[in-house]
C-alpha cells in the first residue's frame, strides 16, 4: 500500500511553498536577463499583464483540480474526465506533465549545481586555495556533475520528510530569508555609482518593442515557468489544502508574490549590471545587446562583486539567494514524480523520492555529456513551448471537460458565496476561451516567426 498524502498544516504554510515554488531562479535570474535581452520596462510591463492575464487564471485551474481530486497529475485529470477518450487524454496530459517535470529539473538542476559552486568558491579563495577556487568556476563536466548530484541530494532530502515536516517546514524557513537577502543586495547596489542607468532601462518601457513577438513569447514562457505552472506542480499543491481554504485568494497571493520578487530580482540585476558597467566591467556583447543568461550571472556580476568594497560577503550573499531560489522551486518540481510513485506504486515516499532523483539525475548526466547540443533545446522545448501548451490543456480539463456546477461546488467549500464574486463571474468563461485562444494565439505567432 502506498503512503499516505500529506496537508499543508496552515495556509501560510502552503502561501510560501507555492510561492517559493514559484520563486525561484525563473525569477531571480532568469526575469532580469530576459528584461535585458527584450528592451527592460517594455518586456516588464508585458509579463505583468502576461502573469495575471494568462498564468493567474491557469494556476486557479490547478489548484482547483489539485484540491477536488487529492491525487497527482495523472489520476486527476482521469478522476474529473468523464468519458473514455478524455479520460485517455488526461492520463497522456498527466504523464506528458511529469516527463516535462523532469526534463526541467533535470537542467535546472545542472544550473542550480553552477550556484553551489559559485557560493563556495569567495570562501575557497580566502582559504589560501587559488586552483580549487579556478575549478570551481571553469565550466567542466566533472564540477557540473558533482553539484548537480550535491543539489538533487539536498533536495531528496526535504522531499522525503513529507510535506508538513519537509516541504512546508523548509519552505518557511528558506522564503523569508530569501526575502531579506534580496532587499538587502538591492539597497547595498543602488547606493553604488551607475545605478540608476540601470533604473531607467528597467522602469522605462520602449513602447515600440510591446508588440515584439520574441519579447511577447519570452514574456509568456517566463510567467509559466516562474509560476512553475503546466508541469503539476500547482496541481499537487493544491492536493495538499484544506478544504476550507479559499483558493480564488490563495491563487491571488501567491501571483502577486511571484510577480513582486521577479520584480525586486529585476531591481537588483539590472542596476548591478550597470554598476560594473560603471567599474569598468564589460556588460554589453560584441553585438551590442545586454549581457544576459549564464555570461551575465556567472562573469559580469561575479566581476564585479571583486571591485566593490565587501564584495566577498556579497558575493555570498547573491549566490546564496540564488541557491535558496533553486531548492525552493526544485522541491515543487520533484514533488511531481514522487507524487505519482507513491500513489501508483508500492512505494514508501523515501523510495519514491531517491527514486525519482536518481532518474533526474540520469537525465541531467545526458545533458551534461551533451551540453553544447542539449541544454539550451531542452530548455526551449520545456519552458518556452511545453508549459504553455500543458497550462493550456489544463485550462481546458478545468473549464470544457470537467462540469461547471462539479467546480462551483469545489470553490465553494473554502468560499461559500463564490457564485457571487467577481472571480465567478469572469474565470469560468474567461479560463474557457480566452486563455486557450491566447496562449495558442502567442505559439503560433512564435512559430511562424
Amino acid at each position: 500500500m502506498s503512503s499516505p498524502r500529506g496537508q499543508f498544516s496552515s495556509r501560510i504554510g502552503f502561501i510560501l511553498a507555492a510561492s517559493g515554488s514559484a520563486v525561484g531562479l525563473g525569477n531571480i535570474w532568469g526575469f532580469p536577463t530576459n528584461a535585458a535581452e527584450n528592451g527592460g520596462g517594455a518586456f516588464v510591463l508585458v509579463y505583468f499583464l502576461l502573469a495575471f492575464c494568462l498564468a493567474y487564471p491557469a494556476l486557479m485551474a490547478e489548484l482547483i483540480i489539485g484540491r477536488h481530486t487529492r491525487a497527482n497529475m495523472v489520476s486527476a485529470l482521469q478522476i474529473i474526465s468523464p468519458g473514455k477518450t478524455t479520460r485517455l487524454l488526461g492520463k497522456l496530459t498527466g504523464f506528458y506533465g511529469i516527463i516535462v517535470a523532469a526534463l526541467i529539473l533535470s537542467f535546472y538542476s545542472i544550473v542550480a549545481g553552477w550556484m553551489l559552486a559559485y557560493l563556495l568558491e569567495p570562501m575557497v579563495s580566502l582559504s589560501g586555495l587559488p586552483g580549487l577556487a579556478n575549478w570551481l568556476t571553469e565550466f567542466s563536466a566533472p564540477r557540473n556533475l558533482l553539484f548537480c548530484a550535491i543539489f538533487l541530494i539536498v533536495t531528496c532530502a526535504v522531499i522525503s520528510a513529507g510535506v508538513e515536516h519537509g516541504i512546508e517546514k523548509w519552505s518557511c524557513r528558506l522564503m523569508p530569508a530569501l526575502l531579506a537577502m534580496m532587499i538587502f543586495l538591492i539597497v547595498y547596489v543602488l547606493t553604488q555609482p551607475g545605478a540608476v542607468d540601470g533604473l531607467k532601462l528597467y522602469l522605462i518601457p520602449d513602447f515600440s518593442r510591446i508588440g515584439d513577438p520574441k519579447l511577447i513569447l519570452s514574456a509568456l514562457g517566463q510567467a509559466f515557468f516562474s509560476l512553475s505552472l503546466g508541469v503539476g506542480t500547482m496541481l499537487i499543491y493544491g492536493s495538499y489544502l484544506r478544504p476550507d481554504d479559499n483558493l480564488p485568494a490563495m491563487g491571488a497571493i501567491v501571483t502577486a508574490l511571484d510577480s513582486s520578487v521577479a520584480f525586486l530580482a529585476g531591481l537588483l540585476v539590472l542596476p548591478a549590471m550597470f554598476v560594473a558597467r560603471h567599474q569598468g566591467v564589460e556588460i554589453y556583447t560584441p553585438q551590442g545587446a545586454l549581457m544576459a543568461g549564464p555570461d551575465l550571472i556567472f562573469q559580469t556580476l561575479p566581476a564585479l562583486f571583486k571591485t566593490m568594497a565587501g564584495g566577498t560577503v556579497v558575493a555570498l550573499l547573491f549566490f546564496t539567494l540564488l541557491s535558496i531560489a533553486a531548492l525552493t522551486s526544485s522541491i515543487s518540481m520533484l514533488e511531481v514524480p514522487v507524487s505519482y510513485t507513491l500513489e501508483q506504486h508500492v512505494a514508501s515516499r523515501p523510495m519514491a523520492t531517491w527514486l525519482s532523483g536518481a532518474i533526474v539525475f540520469a537525465i541531467s548526466a545526458v545533458i551534461v555529456m551533451n551540453f553544447d547540443t542539449l541544454f539550451a533545446a531542452v530548455v526551449t522545448l520545456t519552458t518556452h513551448y511545453s508549459q504553455p501548451l500543458l497550462g493550456l490543456m489544463l485550462c481546458v480539463f478545468a473549464t470544457w471537460v470537467w462540469r461547471r456546477d462539479r467546480v462551483l461546488e469545489e470553490i465553494r467549500r473554502g468560499l461559500p458565496d463564490v457564485q457571487h464574486s467577481l472571480f465567478w463571474r469572469i474565470w469560468p468563461g474567461y479560463a474557457k476561451f480566452c486563455c486557450p485562444a491566447l496562449i495558442l494565439l502567442v505559439l503560433a505567432q512564435s512559430l511562424m516567426n
